[in-house]
C-alpha cells in the first residue's frame, strides 16, 4: 500500500450529501458545517470536510474572513474545504451573504437525513451544485488533511486518464435531481471517492516551492522514504538504513525530509506509529501489548508513555473514552 492510501485509510471517511442546490444570480450564501446539520447525516466526528460539486455554470468561493482564499469554480469542478470552515458561495463577491442554514431550517426539521433541495436567488443565470460533507478523525494530526489548503478546487473534467470522473459527475447530478430510492447512500459513497481523487489531484498540482507532507510525497527521495516508513512502521528503522533504501546519503535525506515536513524522519515515524496505534485502539479489540508490538514498541510501558505524550491519555483510557463516544454516536438513517 502506498503512503497516500495508507494515510487515507486511517482517516475513517464517512460521506453524506445533504443539498441539491440551484442558485440564480445574483445570490450569495454562507455555508457552515453546523453541528446540528452534520448530526442529522453522520455520527459526531472530530473534524468535518465540506465539499461543493458545481454541476452547472459557476460561482466564487472563499473562507469567511480570508479574502486571500478566493477561488472561482466552474461546472465540473469540486470545491473542498478540508477543515470544514465557514465559507461563502456567491455569484458576486460584493454581495452580502445570507445563511444557508436559515434557508434550509424547515426542510431539516421535516426531512432529517434526506437530500434537501434549495432554490434561491434573483432569477438570473442558474448555478447548480451538490453539497455535502465527510466525517473524519482529527485533521490536525493526520498528515494529509492537515497539509491541504484551507480551500481548493479540483477540475474533474479535463483529464484523459479519468474519463470515469465525468460520467460519475453526471450520474451524481442525476441522482440528486431525481431523488430515487437509495440516492443518499449512492451520493455519500461517490463523495468519498471524489474526495480521495481530489487529494490525489492536489498533490499533482502543488507549486514547486510548496512544503509539507503532500510536497514530501512528490519528492523523489522523501516520497520513497515515506512509503517505506508507512509500509513497515514496526521496523527498527535508522536514518542510515532509510537513506540506503531510497538511494541517497544520510545527511541529504535528513536535510530534505526536515525541510519539507518540518521534522526529522525518526520523529515522523514515532508520530505515525502512534496514529496507527490509535486507529487499532479505536477500531479493534487487540490487547495493548499486541498493538504496541505491531507498531514497533518493545515494551507496553514505553508504548504507554509515548501514547500519553501524543494524545494526552494512556492508551487504555483513550480506548475506553473513544469506545463510549462511538457507541453514543449512531448515524441517522439517510
Amino acid at each position: 500500500m502506498d503512503a497516500v492510501s495508507d494515510v487515507l485509510r486511517l482517516v475513517r471517511l464517512g460521506g453524506a450529501v445533504y443539498l441539491n442546490a440551484e442558485f440564480t444570480a445574483p445570490w450569495s450564501v454562507i455555508s457552515r458545517t453546523d453541528a446540528e446539520l452534520c448530526a442529522t447525516y453522520l455520527p459526531r466526528s472530530e473534524r468535518v470536510v465540506a465539499f461543493h460539486l458545481v454541476t452547472e455554470d459557476g460561482c466564487w468561493a472563499q473562507i469567511v474572513g480570508d479574502p486571500t482564499s478566493v477561488v472561482h469554480a466552474s461546472a465540473g469542478e469540486l470545491l473542498v474545504v478540508p477543515q470544514g470552515e465557514p465559507n461563502i458561495l456567491t455569484s458576486d463577491l460584493d454581495l452580502a451573504p445570507v445563511s444557508a442554514a436559515a434557508l434550509l431550517a424547515k426542510q431539516l426539521e421535516s426531512k432529517p437525513g434526506e437530500v434537501m433541495k434549495l432554490s434561491y436567488g434573483s432569477g438570473g443565470t442558474a448555478t447548480r451544485m451538490i453539497c455535502g460533507f465527510l466525517a473524519c478523525d482529527d485533521v490536525l494530526s493526520n498528515p494529509i488533511l492537515s497539509a491541504l489548503p484551507r480551500i481548493f478546487k479540483i477540475d474533474m473534467r479535463h483529464d484523459p486518464h479519468s474519463a470515469w470522473l465525468e460520467s460519475s459527475l453526471k450520474f451524481a447530478a442525476a441522482e440528486a435531481a431525481q431523488s430515487r430510492a437509495g440516492s443518499a447512500i449512492v451520493l455519500a459513497r461517490l463523495s468519498e471517492l471524489l474526495f480521495v481523487e481530489a487529494v490525489r489531484r492536489c498533490i499533482d498540482t502543488l507549486p514547486e516551492d510548496r512544503k509539507g507532507w503532500l510536497a514530501g510525497m512528490r519528492d523523489r527521495f522523501v516520497g520513497r522514504a515515506l512509503s517505506l516508513l508507512h509500509a513497515r512502521p514496526a521496523h527498527d528503522w535508522t536514518v542510515d538504513e532509510l537513506a540506503r533504501a531510497v538511494g541517497t546519503s544520510r545527511s541529504a535525506l535528513a536535510q530534505r525530509f526536515t525541510e519539507l515536513l518540518d521534522e526529522p524522519p525518526m520523529q515522523y515515524l514515532t508520530r505515525w506509529r502512534l496514529q496507527v496505534a490509535a486507529h487499532e485502539l479505536r477500531t479493534g479489540s487487540k490487547p495493548l501489548a499486541a498493538i504496541a508490538a505491531n507498531v514497533g514498541y518493545e515494551s507496553e510501558a514505553a508504548f504507554n508513555r509515548a501514547f500519553k505524550r501524543e494524545f494526552g491519555q494512556p492508551p487504555a483510557g483513550w480506548r475506553k473514552s473513544r469506545g463510549k463516544a462511538d457507541a453514543s454516536e449512531t448515524p441517522a438513517a439517510a
